[in-house]
């Protein structure tokens, strides 16, 4: 076998595989940063639990912008044949929540994002970071 082919090989094999979830949670992350929601994390819950894969979470400082990202996030995923399977919380915009099953995405005002702090109560979560 020629080196050539050796090292094609093993560039195979090092490439990282990707869940679908994670780059649906990418996703989703990205689009909050298009409407300027701040703190944007997303959780690997993956072994830690069977609930979801994946938490998206992210602070919106205002009603308006927690409402923008929302809409922004169902109909930019819709596009791309992704549809939540619950909506909760678009009456208050205190703390919308949008489940994909395999991602939950978490839109917070700030004193409900510290209240809450899922990061603490997932604190064995691996965070990934968005480049």
């Amino acid at each position: 076998m020629s080196s050539l082919k050796e090292e094609e090989m093993v560039s195979a094999t090092q490439v990282k595989e990707v869940a679908v979830g994670e780059l649906l949670a990418r996703r989703a992350a990205e689009l909050a940063l298009e409407k300027k929601c701040e703190e944007v994390k997303i959780l690997d819950l993956r072994g830690l639990t069977s609930v979801t894969d994946y938490f998206v979470i992210v602070t919106a400082d205002s009603d308006r912008k927690a409402k923008a990202a929302a809409e922004h996030i169902i109909d930019e995923l819709k596009v791309d044949g992704e549809r939540p399977m619950h909506v909760e919380g678009m009456d208050s915009m205190h703390w919308i929540l949008l489940d994909y099953i395999d991602v939950v995405v978490h839109i917070f005002m700030p004193d409900e994002r510290h209240f809450y702090d899922l990061e603490s109560l997932w604190s064995d979560a691996p965070v990934i970071t968005l480049s």
